[in-house]
């Protein structure tokens, strides 16, 4: 029974729970159970609090007896990438940095959850402060793939996908800046939605590049997703970049919505580096709309080539700046040899940050510097509003565009070890953070070597529910999300 629990999606586990025929102790315990029995393969989680949680299912369970219950969500344990602040838990970013860091307060997400019923299960690993598209450049340990565990599961939100695809969590949070919650969905054979930017509160995030980080949601399901995005939305004055707009009931409109849609295919993104088995699977599902009556049309997005350079100067820019405040002096790691002031600054950041974050500081602090931030960043954000204008051109043609999720299945870890192949990771889905567009990447298929391969979709500004449907009618005729990895 518990087997079967693991991996049943939240629609059917919330009927369980209405009808009384399972308490959210029992789920909370079959989760536990099996994150105990897989993780130390997985290494999803940095940490989880079994008491803390099945405290939280039993209060559940008597909300519900009391005829209280929150909805959907109500008792269903929710698993949260570890740079999401959960009041009295540990929020490390995976980095030395934050260690022994402890959140004093919720994110808007954490209480929207909270305020759904929800179960807030433990912190998952990420790339260390964000950085990354492989969960590799964590100080914790790196994360492995459920589907075969010498892979990576992408990144940098690899423990929100792996703990979701090993039935660790029913769903989980993550967040995307260039692809971190798109990218590992696909290599780990799940539903991952980035929201269009503004629309979920990054209140409680902790900040990587602020004009291009959106949480959202995994989940085994499309409507699942729908359900979690219903949740975690909504207009937050914490943030001063959340969007005052009508919210539509999204799980009501994925069956409401029926098409047919004009769908656009960049043939920017088609091209060299594309690996034949992911754009076999990619193929066959844009056949598979053509068969239900979507006009297909061939778009084309100019400036695609730009992009991966545009995002790591606006993103490493953004970074330094917000990794300035990781001083040694009021939080986080201190260095306990320093001489002075200035000393214990160098020293406290030198062993606080890893590799790649120091990296992306230094990268970012050089194109913000005098004399190279008109060559660098102002040209950079130039040419971005170039990228998004490109998306919105197209959209006078087509409700939605289709792309593969990412190049390539999951990749060997180690395998990249240049900075560079890495970043090449991102090239499908770093326009969507740039143009801050909604995109969900849906499973496909698997390669020959039995790995998953995710199709995204990229929708319009706030056009979440459109996008919901139109990815939600290929996964009700397909059967990819019955399939589980073997641990």
């Amino acid at each position: 029974m518990a087997d079967e629990l693991i991996f049943k999606p939240v629609a059917e586990l919330a009927k369980l729970l209405d009808a009384r025929k399972l308490s959210a102790v029992e789920l909370t315990q079959a989760v536990v159970a099996r994150t105990k029995a897989v993780d130390g393969q997985v290494r999803a989680f940095n940490s989880f609090d079994e008491a803390d949680a099945l405290a939280q299912a039993a209060v559940s369970d008597a909300r519900r007896a009391a005829g209280q219950g929150r909805g959907p969500l109500e008792g269903i344990p929710i698993g949260l990438k570890d740079v999401i602040s959960v009041a009295g838990q540990p929020l490390t970013a995976s980095s030395k940095m934050l260690a022994n860091f402890v959140s004093p307060y919720d994110a808007t997400v954490t209480e929207k959850l909270r305020n759904a019923g929800a179960i807030c299960w433990g912190r998952l690993n990420l790339d260390e402060f964000a950085m990354g598209s492989s969960t590799e450049n964590s100080a914790f340990g790196a994360t492995r793939n459920p589907w075969d565990l010498t892979r990576v599961p992408g990144g940098s939100s690899g423990g929100s996908a792996a703990a979701l695809a090993a039935g660790e969590a029913i769903a989980t949070l993550g967040s995307d800046t260039g692809g971190s919650i798109r990218q590992p969905a696909a290599l780990c054979g799940v539903v991952g939605l980035k929201p269009t930017y503004g629309l979920v509160s990054r209140y409680g995030l902790i900040a990587f590049a602020s004009s291009l980080d959106q949480i959202g949601p995994f989940a085994r399901t499309v409507e699942d997703a729908a359900i979690l995005l219903g949740a975690i939305v909504g207009h937050d004055e914490r943030d001063s970049t959340s969007f005052k707009t009508d919210i539509p009931d999204y799980r009501a409109e994925l069956t409401r919505r029926k098409g047919p849609w004009r769908i656009g295919i960049p043939k920017e993104y088609f091209g060299a580096g594309l690996d034949p088995e992911v754009a076999a699977a990619v193929e066959k599902a844009i056949a598979f709309y053509k068969s239900q009556g979507c006009e297909i049309k061939e778009v084309s997005l100019p400036h695609t080539e730009y992009g991966v350079g545009v995002y790591y100067i606006i993103a490493t820019a953004e970074c330094s700046s917000n990794l300035s405040r990781y001083d040694g002096i009021r939080y986080g790691h201190r260095a306990k040899t320093a001489k002075d002031v200035v000393d214990l600054y160098f020293q406290s950041r030198a062993e606080g940050f890893g590799a790649e974050v120091k990296r992306r500081i230094i990268l970012g602090t050089y194109v913000l510097s005098s004399g190279y931030y008109d060559a660098y960043y102002l040209r950079a954000q130039k040419v971005r509003t170039l990228i998004r204008q490109d998306f919105l051109k197209a959209y006078r043609e087509v409700d939605v565009l289709l792309t593969p999720t990412s190049p390539t299945p999951a990749f060997k870890a180690g395998e990249k070890a240049d900075p560079l192949a890495m970043y090449l990771c991102d090239v499908y889905t770093i326009g969507v953070n740039l143009a801050g567009l909604p995109g969900i990447s849906v499973p496909c298929g698997f390669s020959s070597g039995g790995l998953p391969i995710g199709l995204q979709l990229i929708g319009q500004p706030f056009h979440e529910a459109e996008l919901l449907a139109i990815a939600h009618v290929y996964e009700q005729a397909h059967d990819w999300k019955s399939q589980h990895p073997k641990l």
